[in-house]
């Protein structure tokens, strides 16, 4: 059985995040809270998750955003098999499936 992200200290850290109230206030605890590197992985992740939605190759995205296949085809099975999370956000955000 996977693991599941339902925890107390989960919750916790997710109603921190919903009371923060701008930008700024996100970089400054993403800063205190992760490493960089921990922050701009997620951030690549993000990016890729958005080109495959346009429906970007695997090497575009490479191209683009510097991630490793291996990376591109974690974040499409995660994709594949998620919430479909990534979807709505996009969709909220005016990102369309067309490519950029």
């Amino acid at each position: 059985m996977a693991k599941s992200i339902k925890t107390d200290a989960v919750e916790e850290l997710f109603e921190a995040i919903m009371s923060l109230e701008s930008k700024e206030e996100f970089y400054s605890f993403f800063e205190d809270i992760c490493t960089t590197n921990e922050v701009l992985s997620i951030a690549e992740r993000f990016e890729v998750a958005k080109l495959l939605y346009q429906n970007n190759t695997y090497i575009e995205i490479a191209a683009k955003t510097g991630a490793s296949t291996a990376t591109i085809s974690r974040v499409n099975r995660f994709l594949a098999n998620g919430n479909g999370s990534c979807d709505f956000i996009f969709e909220r955000l005016g990102i369309s499936k067309d490519k950029e």
